[in-house]
């Protein structure tokens, strides 16, 4: 899909200032906008929007296609009358710098349950069509969603392969008998993903009326604790007895890890879901896109093949590579929704398959300039050696900001940087990064708000190799300060990514 001149800022919704304790669709999220167009940005880059679970990863939710009810705004609930003033007068003392996500629910899920109740109370036949309406059209996810979280909590938050078999195994009867015992909790489950997509679908017009697009993300995998698998369990490879995954997912040892890395999701039962017509997936792709303009898949070559690893292994060493039917996919893919807004995160040790499948249906790629300067002239992320169909970063979430990358990379990679700049100018790091960014020759450059905040590496959002502690960091509204704007507004016309 042709891709015109552009650049974008990326910075996740949680990331938002918002007195609530974590970013939200309240004043920040549409302040954020302004700036963005301010500055003549047209994307902006979020990670996956989905209700996360263990270690607050947006990587790994409890459905590929429900919203996180903890980006909901109270100022929009508050609009609503669904909330008080006096409710609101009384908000904890959140850190403005980091999201403790305990105690952001401990507060916002009784104000939500609140909130839902005068919902539930005061329904008026206009909303209730809107309600009905919704429900409607999200059946296909949002039954088994509803269902799922609310069993979750009715059984202390324990994951689904551990209920009780009827359960865990879906018998109609017991289903019915958990429906009818939690329907009110379904019925508040549902509310919480209705106000979700009402308050993202107006965040998004109001990007998209300042000439704004949304960058989403598409994990490749799913949570093995999810209602995904827990609902479809036939798609996966997943153990009869135990409906653990008895193929599990991974990388193989590399450079970086001497064991691999054992992810533990279950793999996709690809020949189930070619006689399916890649129904999932096709219903994946077409509910992300009500609400993102592009999408960026995560571990793009997982189409072309995947490491499967054994149940029972302890490290990713002994798995396989198994062929994944990625072409015929896409081609499925575009036949049903016409030219695919994809991007292709095709980082890492990529072989000739994933480059040729990537290529296939013009997907960009994905170019890193941390990784540009840590070898030779023939280092693929150099600018010089990228082409105009990808989209270049300084970093990106798993990295670190650009100001601790240059802190802490060696006396000889960072020489290497000062010698490919020339010299470092006045503006210094991280804008000498930016600017190489937005004057390469890739179509869309996409820079970390950090960066543009000058921040260091307590800012970094993510440690790939720690699983608890990250996704949390949030930025002060008052950081983009008139010069900072001015400087991104002038780089951004001078290398021709203005609208």
């Amino acid at each position: 899909m042709p891709f015109p001149r552009a650049s974008g800022i990326l910075l996740h919704p949680t990331s938002l200032p918002s007195p609530f304790g974590i970013g939200d669709f309240g004043s920040g999220a549409y302040q954020f906008v302004d700036f963005l167009a301010e500055t003549r940005q047209q994307l902006w880059q979020i990670l996956p929007l989905g209700p996360t679970g263990y270690g607050n990863s947006p990587y790994l939710c409890y459905s590929a296609l429900a919203g996180n009810h903890l980006l909901i705004s109270p100022e929009k609930l508050l609009e609503k009358g669904w909330l008080s003033e006096t409710e609101l007068s009384s908000i904890p003392d959140f850190s403005t710098h980091r999201v403790d996500y305990d105690r952001v629910r401990a507060w916002k899920m009784p104000l939500l349950r609140k909130a839902y109740q005068r919902f539930h109370d005061r329904l008026d036949g206009q909303t209730q069509e809107q309600f009905h309406q919704f429900c409607e059209s999200k059946a296909h996810w949002l039954e088994d969603y509803a269902l799922f979280m609310a069993l979750k909590q009715a059984h202390n938050d324990s994951s689904w392969h551990s209920w009780e078999a009827g359960l865990a195994h879906r018998h109609p009867e017991t289903l019915d008998y958990w429906r009818n015992l939690l329907a009110d909790e379904i019925e508040f489950h549902k509310f919480l993903q209705f106000e979700f997509f009402r308050q993202w679908k107006e965040v998004k017009q109001y990007a998209n009326d300042r000439g704004v697009e949304i960058f989403g993300d598409i994990p490749f995998y799913v949570a093995h604790d999810s209602a995904d698998v827990w609902a479809n369990p036939e798609i996966f490879h997943l153990n009869p007895e135990t409906c653990q995954p008895s193929i599990m997912a991974g990388v193989p040892p590399d450079y970086f890890s001497e064991t691999g890395q054992l992810w533990g999701n279950p793999v996709y039962n690809w020949e189930k879901l070619r006689e399916q017509d890649f129904a999932w997936w096709v219903g994946r792709f077409q509910g992300i896109l009500e609400y993102v303009d592009w999408i960026r898949i995560d571990h793009f070559r997982g189409f072309a093949a995947f490491w499967a690893i054994a149940e029972g292994e302890t490290t990713a060493m002994n798995g396989e590579w198994m062929e994944s039917p990625g072409e015929e996919f896409f081609q499925y893919l575009g036949e049903k929704l016409g030219q695919l807004p994809i991007i292709a995160e095709d980082l890492g040790i990529i072989t000739p398959d994933v480059e040729a499948l990537r290529d296939r249906f013009g997907f960009p790629g994905m170019k890193i300039l941390h990784f540009a300067f840590g070898s030779g002239t023939d280092n693929p992320y150099l600018p010089f050696n990228c082409n105009r169909n990808s989209v270049i970063y300084t970093g990106t979430h798993d990295n670190n900001t650009t100001l601790g990358w240059f802190e802490e990379i060696s006396p000889e990679e960072r020489q290497n940087v000062i010698r490919y700049l020339g010299e470092l100018s006045s503006e210094g790091m991280p804008w000498d990064l930016i600017r190489l960014a937005l004057s390469s020759v890739c179509d869309r450059a996409v820079i970390p708000l950090q960066d543009i905040l000058e921040l260091g590496s307590e800012s970094r959002m993510n440690l790939p190799s720690q699983p608890e502690g990250h996704w949390e960091w949030r930025y002060h509204a008052d950081g983009l300060t008139q010069e900072r704007k001015d400087r991104l507004r002038t780089m951004t016309e001078t290398y021709g990514r203005t609208p």
